[in-house]
């Protein structure tokens, strides 16, 4: 991932996971196959910013997690999105629109 990639995924990893895990109950390795086929491969997740955070948004009471069997049959730990967690997210992305609106605002202006 370059650096400008890595700097915006930083700032917004939570928010990211968040929304997937809205969708429904998913594990780790489901969450950055997602994150990566829904922007179309411009973010792909490595484990050593995915699990950290995912452990983060646990310890915040934003996910709950347990253990079940994948669809190929490995145990793995599956994350919710919590009640927490759901107010969290619509918190960052009224943020979020609030932020890239005002960035646009700047971009037209600025020419």
């Amino acid at each position: 991932m370059t650096e400008n990639k890595a700097a915006i995924l930083k700032g917004t990893l939570d928010m990211l996971i968040l929304r997937v895990v809205a969708l429904g109950p998913i594990h780790g390795y489901a969450i950055s196959q997602r994150i990566q086929q829904i922007s179309k491969d411009y973010f792909q997740l490595q484990q050593g910013s995915l699990y950290p955070a995912l452990h983060r948004l646990e310890n915040r009471g934003w996910l709950a997690a347990d253990w079940r069997a994948t669809e190929t049959g490995r145990d793995a730990k599956f994350y919710k999105l919590t009640a927490k967690g759901r107010k969290q997210l619509e918190a960052e992305m009224e943020n979020w629109e609030r932020m890239s609106q005002a960035v646009a605002l700047i971009l037209r202006t600025a020419q």
